[in-house]
């Protein structure tokens, strides 16, 4: 998918430190955007940031819980006070969280997993709003399709929740923004090679007695037969970020080798 973003653009990315939120930003980088990494993995976002200065781009780390309002507000501003604008924001934070039965689960881990998925959603397209409402801009979010094409993922009842919960969000504010020439698109990748696993909590031996037997074909990706990369996911956020994609709002895009339609 070829595709150039306009430089001297400012972008937000939440969970930029690794996986699809770092070759995010360093995709945009690549084409003169100017890049903020909102995560709350401050030291693993520094090697992005300096791995993006070494390419010749611009990128500030802002330490920040996503699900914190007035922290988001606050790294919002201070994208603001050094760039003076905001074009692009990728809502791409999230954990797998608890993985385990209903019965189980803990109120305290549902929330945890909502709080950081799909609260921080809506924080992220809050707080952009009033830095976008004059030029417009695009807000992609990151969402699944655990959730919204495929519901085998035993134990996940709260990461599904969460995912289908981002895309009613993302098509409600992309309706709502499109008086201001805000576009809000949805991404959906199936299995990524990403570190999401290490917020992964699995109880195996509660998922037991859950677990219906399934058959799948090589690799379960009938496409390319493997998980897809995070370049891959990033080569999307590119078009949906750039001028491109201009008339395109309210949109979800699954990016999963046709995974969810075995």
């Amino acid at each position: 998918m070829a595709t150039q973003v306009e430089t001297n653009k400012v972008a937000i990315i939440t969970g930029a430190s690794s996986g699809i939120g770092r070759a995010s930003a360093i995709k945009l980088a690549e084409q003169g955007t100017k890049v903020a990494l909102v995560d709350i993995k401050e030291k693993k976002a520094d090697v992005v940031k300096h791995e993006i200065e070494r390419l010749g781009g611009e990128a500030l780390v802002l330490d920040t819980d996503v699900s914190n309002e007035e922290r988001m507000k606050n790294s919002f501003k201070n994208v603001i006070d050094q760039w003076g604008r905001l074009d692009i924001v990728y809502a791409n934070a999230g954990i797998n969280g608890k993985v385990e039965p209903i019965e189980d689960l803990s109120g305290d881990d549902w929330d945890k997993t909502l709080a950081t998925n799909l609260r921080s959603t809506f924080l992220a397209t809050k707080c952009a709003i009033p830095y976008m409402k004059q030029q417009g801009g695009s807000i992609i979010i990151t969402s699944s399709i655990n959730g919204t094409r495929k519901f085998r993922g035993f134990g996940m009842s709260a990461y599904s929740a969460s995912k289908a919960g981002q895309v009613a969000f993302g098509k409600m504010a992309a309706l709502e923004l499109a008086r201001y020439k805000i576009r809000v698109n949805i991404v959906c990748p199936g299995a990524i090679k990403t570190n999401i696993g290490e917020n992964t909590f699995k109880e195996d031996e509660e998922l037991e007695k859950i677990r219906i037997p399934i058959e799948y074909p090589e690799g379960s990706q009938p496409l390319e037969h493997q998980p897809g990369s995070p370049e891959q996911v990033a080569d999307l956020v590119s078009f949906l970020a750039s001028e491109q994609s201009s008339h395109i709002t309210g949109s979800v895009i699954h990016i999963d080798g046709a995974e969810s339609l075995l």
